[in-house]
This record gives C-alpha cells, sequence and structure tokens, in this order.
C-alpha cells in the first residue's frame, strides 16, 4: 500500500529547502513514504519528521527535517530546543531540526554536512566547508 502524501508541494518552506538541497553537486529529489526525500547515492535529507514524545504520544513536524551529521556534531545540535530525534531513524543517528529557525546559511551547513556524511567520495570533495 502505498503511502499518501505528507506534504504540500506549494508550501514556501518547502520550496526554501528543496532549493538549498538541490543546489548540492547531483542532488535528486523523490518522494519516499509520503515525504520529500533528497539524495545522491544515498538519501542525505528528509523533508517533514515525527517523534514520540515522553507519553509516547506521535508528535508531527511537517516543517521538520531529517539529517546525518557526525555524532558529535549531532550532540552539539541535540542541546537546540528546535532540535528532536525522530521516529524510526533516530536510533541510525539522524535528527530532527525546524527547518524554520534555521537561517538560510544553518541550513545549507547542515545540509552540507548531512551530504558529506552519504554522497560518495568524489562528490562529497565538491562541497566547501
Amino acid at each position: 500500500m502505498a503511502h499518501p502524501q505528507m506534504f504540500d508541494d506549494d508550501d514556501p518552506v518547502l520550496e526554501r529547502f528543496r532549493t538549498i538541497a538541490l543546489s548540492l553537486p547531483e542532488a535528486k529529489e523523490k518522494v519516499s513514504h509520503g515525504r520529500p526525500t533528497f539524495f545522491t547515492k544515498k538519501v542525505f535529507a528528509y523533508f517533514g519528521a515525527a517523534r514520540k514524545d515522553a507519553s509516547g504520544e506521535v508528535m508531527q513536524h511537517p516543517h521538520g527535517i531529517l539529517v546525518l551529521l557526525d555524532p558529535l556534531d549531532a550532540e552539539v545540535m541535540l542541546e537546540r530546543p528546535d532540535s528532536f530525534v525522530p521516529m524510526y531513524l533516530g536510533p541510525t543517528g539522524w535528527i530532527g531540526l525546524d527547518v524554520e529557525q534555521l537561517s538560510d546559511a544553518e541550513l545549507r551547513d547542515v545540509l552540507a554536512d548531512s551530504y558529506r556524511n552519504t554522497a560518495p567520495a568524489g562528490l562529497a570533495r565538491l562541497i566547501e566547508d
């Protein structure tokens, strides 16, 4: 059974995110599990997320993003009030951030870091520090 679409394609927050994500070398977009997903050979970012709170209630983050950072960077980012450990991917090191709380420069930095951690080495070297 296919997942229902869980985003509005005309969402200006998604458009901002999409523009930055697709500016990375050979980045592509597909819909996976009802959400926009950005990848080269492997996924480097998801738009939209969910987490469980302490009571077990599922909390949706329609403008949340999921990125895979280096473990030490992820630990620092998780200290931010706009961060969260997402359902499903959290145990494998992915973290969630609310896009609306990130400047364009911060968003590009976290996307670039996640890209470097997932893209083939030749592509990862194309991203400036």
